[in-house]
């Protein structure tokens, strides 16, 4: 049986983790990870989201 489809509300927080396959390790060296930084907050201000 399929999961439900999630349901983000405005002005509701959503807890989201961020890891790898198998709890493996995301990224393999600083730039890779200053790069997903980058693309984290281009992706928040285009959606307007904030990170706590």
């Amino acid at each position: 049986m399929p999961k439900k489809t999630r349901m983000y509300l405005r002005r509701i927080p959503a807890h989201i983790v961020q890891r790898g396959n198998n709890r493996a390790v995301c990224f393999f060296c600083d730039d890779d990870y200053q790069y997903y930084k980058v693309l984290l907050a281009e992706g928040m201000k285009r959606y307007a989201t904030l990170i706590a």
